[in-house]
């Protein structure tokens, strides 16, 4: 779908309320429809103490706080995709306030793809079915009376999607804040060209859109951030900004992705994350394990 055809609302301007993950440099949202104490969770975060395996729920209570002590009432929780380096708080938090899960439909291929890596038996279903609703290209859901659409947005992973709402768009990481540039695309399904066109799809957005980031990692030393607008990334984003085209941006993002480490949480991350945030069934005696496959990633 052309941008043209996203049924963009500058009119409407949602207040977004920014929690920042230090152990992950993962940002959440919660964003509130102006008009009514609707509002939805974006990207939210499960802790991981991965060498003592233990699970936590410190920041996903924050935002339940946060919800709570503002008297708003939870519709969606929006993963824009299956997050590599960061578990999913959203079952947690679902539990907690209610709200529909969504994700991209294209969950499927990850699901097809890491059900493989993980050897998952047939009972993992790999049809998207752990989420309430999957999103396709320009779909449109409401959060209170505030219209919300998706764009696909593939490139760093075949499911991701960027959630516009109002004036604000949630990225995910299909773009970083200008001085940080984008994601990796060297992830089974990844692919540096279509990120490219992705990104476009974004930048042909209204310049004056905020865009709100997953991830910061505060590049040079300066401090934590997350909003940008469309406009700044067009003409400052160090990877794709000021008319770069997409052959000089394959190939440093192929080169730049040769050089990366695997993120740290990925292991228990896709795990949990390509089941909505749920971990792996028990076995009979009641315990939860993870899997670690040896030269697989």
């Amino acid at each position: 779908m052309l941008a043209s055809n996203y049924p963009v609302d500058m009119a409407v301007k949602p207040d977004v309320k920014a929690f920042f993950d230090p152990a992950t440099n993962t940002i959440s949202y919660v964003v509130k429809d102006p008009t009514s104490n609707a509002c939805a969770v974006i990207d939210s975060v499960m802790d991981i103490d991965y060498a003592a395996g233990r699970i936590s729920y410190e920041h996903a209570d924050e935002i339940i706080d946060f919800i709570q002590k503002s008297g708003l009432e939870l519709e969606w929780l929006i993963e824009t995709h299956v997050h590599a380096d960061h578990l999913s708080g959203a079952p947690y938090i679902q539990q907690k306030l209610g709200g529909k899960l969504g994700i991209g439909n294209q969950i499927t291929v990850v699901q097809e793809t890491f059900g493989k890596v993980f050897n998952e038996g047939t009972e993992f279903q790999r049809d998207g079915s752990q989420f309430d609703l999957l999103f396709q290209d320009g779909d449109t859901y409401k959060i209170g009376n505030m219209t919300a659409f998706a764009i696909y947005t593939p490139g760093h992973t075949p499911a991701c999607m960027v959630h516009v709402m109002g004036n604000a768009a949630f990225t995910g990481d299909t773009l970083f804040m200008p001085d940080g540039g984008s994601a990796r695309a060297d992830f089974p399904g990844g692919d540096a060209a279509t990120l490219y066109d992705s990104i476009q799809k974004v930048l042909a957005l209204p310049e004056e859109l905020r865009l709100f980031m997953c991830h910061d990692y505060g590049p040079n030393g300066r401090d934590i951030q997350w909003e940008t607008t469309v406009g700044d990334e067009r003409r400052h984003n160090i990877h794709v900004g000021g008319g770069k085209t997409r052959e000089e941006f394959v190939k440093f993002r192929t080169d730049r992705d040769a050089q990366l480490d695997m993120p740290k949480l990925i292991i228990p991350s896709l795990q949990v994350n390509m089941r909505a945030g749920k971990l792996p069934p028990s076995d009979e005696s009641g315990k939860t394990f993870l899997k670690v496959p040896v030269n697989s990633l």
